[in-house]
């Protein structure tokens, strides 16, 4: 039986990837670092710090994974652009690919960022973009896949890197942009937002967790867009929750300034949709819908335990 282990398994991305690894078979080991509510039946899992060498060296020889999913980074909003966090898991990372590769492992798939582009270009393509991250979270991200990418080819272990772009979905921080929308208009709030005029590239979170599985049991090798290559403003993407919850008159647009951002970050998707062999489940739409149903549910459980 293929046995992957998996880090940042109670996260954003990782918690629902999981159950998609169980449908394919694997025995699913799964690392967080403390207790979380992510239900899971048939799941090993390992409660450990990864940037605690010792801690991790012990899940790894404990594990023998066949296979990797690598999903956990620092990623607290508005701090991981520029903090130090990043050079430390680096560093943690290194070492996890290392005992992977000491304890037999044969295939990894790591997450990496559309941050790693050169943003002036817009239209990022893993084989003609310049790789020119101008954020130490980008170069950092950018640095580890060359020494990952070396170190496997010298080891002859299989690694792919999935650049994740833009995402959405149930769990995402409650301070990003469309959770912050969504649970404004469910309470009836104002919302005061920029013209919303930055074209980026979105996806559906599950669709985001499929694509790394359907990469990790493809062959394919290098970096890969995780992205749906359909561009779409921001403006457009807020008017799909404006839509539903019919929050025409709480939502100003123009109310803040607009940030100093790239006017278009989108990913050329045809490495995963030819190569991996993959096409997003989610329309954007009906994730958007999802979304907001798993808001409101949550909503409502705060209110009926609230005093």
């Amino acid at each position: 039986m293929k046995r992957v282990l998996v880090t940042g398994a109670s996260g954003f991305i990782g918690r629902h990837c999981v159950p998609l690894l169980l449908c394919k078979g694997y025995e699913v080991h799964a690392v967080r670092r403390s207790r979380a509510d992510v239900q899971a039946t048939g799941v090993h899992w390992h409660e450990a710090d990864l940037l605690d060498a010792k801690e991790m060296a012990e899940v790894v020889s404990d594990v023998k994974p066949s296979h990797l999913v690598h999903l956990a980074w620092y990623a607290v909003p508005g701090e991981y652009w520029t903090s130090a966090e990043n050079i430390r898991w680096v560093q943690a990372s290194l070492e996890l690919v290392r005992l992977f590769v000491s304890h037999g492992g044969q295939r990894a798939v790591m997450a990496g960022t559309c941050a790693e582009y050169d943003w002036n270009y817009g239209y990022c393509s893993e084989e003609i973009t310049p790789r020119s991250p101008t954020t130490l979270y980008g170069v950092c991200k950018h640095s580890l896949e060359r020494m990952v990418s070396s170190y496997a080819a010298l080891a002859g272990v299989s690694v792919a890197w999935g650049r994740i772009f833009s995402l959405f979905g149930p769990h995402e921080y409650e301070s990003r942009l469309v959770p912050s929308v969504i649970w404004s208009l469910l309470r009836g709030e104002v919302v005061s937002c920029s013209e919303g005029n930055q074209v980026r590239d979105y996806l559906y979170v599950e669709d985001v967790a499929s694509a790394f599985v359907a990469l990790l049991e493809s062959t394919v090798q290098g970096p890969v867009n995780i992205a749906s290559g359909r561009p779409i403003s921001v403006k457009d993407l807020i008017g799909m929750a404006i839509k539903e919850l019919h929050g025409e008159q709480l939502v100003q647009f123009g109310a803040l300034p607009t940030q100093n951002e790239p006017p278009l970050i989108v990913g050329d998707t045809n490495r995963l949709r030819t190569r991996v062999g993959w096409n997003p489940s989610f329309s954007l739409e009906a994730g958007m819908r999802l979304n907001i149903a798993w808001c409101r549910t949550r909503l409502d459980s705060i209110n009926t335990v609230a005093p």
